[in-house]
């Protein structure tokens, strides 16, 4: 199982601005055959060091994670992501 984490700061950091772009990334659930988990989570603490988005993906393996990378519906993400985040940090792990 490969899993596929993404932490999202967005240059609209508003509590509408951050609750339209998680459930941008929510309505990826279903429509992309190898997703196997989705999963999105809101910061709740507002750090100076917080990210305001987390997305937790995971994939059988490194192959299905690159079929997912180029999936349309990923590319609708993406540029919608592209536009509303100032920065993201990710990881990459086996389990």
């Amino acid at each position: 199982m490969l899993t596929h984490i993404v932490f999202f700061r967005l240059k609209d950091r508003s509590p509408e601005s951050v609750e339209a772009t998680a459930a941008v990334l929510r309505a990826m659930e279903g429509r992309i055959e190898v997703l196997r988990h989705l999963e999105v989570g809101k910061d709740v603490v507002h750090s100076e060091r917080s990210y305001d988005i987390a997305l937790v993906t995971k994939f059988d393996s490194l192959e299905a994670l690159g079929e997912y990378q180029v999936h349309p519906v990923h590319q609708e993400v993406i540029r919608h992501m592209n536009e509303a985040r100032e920065s993201s940090a990710a990881v990459d792990y086996e389990s």
